[in-house]
């Protein structure tokens, strides 16, 4: 695309001046040509403070913490909460989907009775237990 240039002529007429669009009529008047990227526009708007991209920089620092640091760490604290208040006779489902009843708790092991029929036990370890579901049904 072309520069576009305005060619306007100033008359005085009075103690004011006025720019005309209109064609030159007397050989001596003065040409004056306008440049769009000239001085004299307004000084263009202020850029906004650093502080505001600190400030911006620190708010998402702050959301990437609640999200990936501290919402896990609640997971787990409830985790541990419900392996430390197993007890005899809760019925419970690991995290590969054997549901049982805990007939003994070792330390971080878990005996659980798998099947009634034939008195089958399987001893887990307590972090392989994904839900209490004996806490859920009361």
């Amino acid at each position: 695309m072309e520069n576009s240039w305005i060619v306007a002529q100033a008359v005085q007429t009075g103690g004011q001046s006025e720019i005309s669009s209109e064609p030159m009529k007397e050989p001596g008047q003065t040409i004056i040509t306008v440049d769009a990227n000239a001085s004299g526009q307004a000084a263009p708007a202020k850029a906004p403070s650093p502080y505001y991209q600190l400030i911006f920089i620190v708010a998402i620092f702050l959301v990437m913490y609640l999200i990936l640091f501290r919402e896990p760490r609640k997971k787990q604290k409830q985790q541990q909460q419900m392996m430390q208040s197993l007890k005899k006779n809760d019925k419970v489902r690991t995290i590969g989907g054997v549901i049982g009843t805990v007939v003994d708790v070792r330390g971080d092991e878990v005996l659980l009775k798998v099947d009634e029929n034939n008195n089958t036990k399987i001893w887990f370890v307590s972090s392989a237990i994904g839900k209490n579901l004996s806490n859920e049904e009361k």
